[in-house]
């Protein structure tokens, strides 16, 4: 994180997570591991501020990975604009430098993509995405 503060030239970003594919409300504790993880980094790092709690889904979605063989449960799959459907999006995003955070990257998904464009439309001044991992193609 902070080579990626350093990389972007702002004095300081506001760290947020993309949320799981379910309520907030459905997951045991065990279950948000990656969210607590980063809040606590982000607490301990000069230069970042937590929104780890800015972005909160209060509808359920498919999870993606899980949808590909019948298991994704209740929700819609991804569409343009199911962040906003979907999710609160915080009002101190507004005028913020986002560094938007997610535990893997799926070209195909756009996931990530649709929650960029949620922030932007929210007001943040921009957004820096970070993938942890990334999925590979299969063809």
């Amino acid at each position: 994180m902070p080579e990626v503060l350093r990389m972007s030239g702002k004095q300081c970003l506001r760290v947020c997570v993309i949320p799981r594919a379910k309520r907030e409300d459905s997951y045991r504790n065990n279950q948000l591991y990656l969210r607590a993880t980063i809040q606590y980094v982000t607490k301990h790092l000069a230069g970042f501020v937590d929104g780890t709690h800015d972005i909160i889904r209060h509808t359920n979605t498919s999870t993606t990975h899980l949808a590909r063989h019948g298991n994704g449960g209740q929700g819609e799959l991804p569409y343009v604009g199911i962040t906003k459907d979907t999710c609160s999006v915080s009002s101190d995003v507004i005028g913020k430098d986002i560094l938007l955070i997610d535990d893997l990257y799926t070209k195909t998904v756009n996931i990530d993509e649709d929650c960029i464009q949620a922030l932007l439309d929210k007001g943040a001044r921009s957004v820096i995405f970070y993938s942890i991992g990334k999925t590979l193609s299969r063809f």
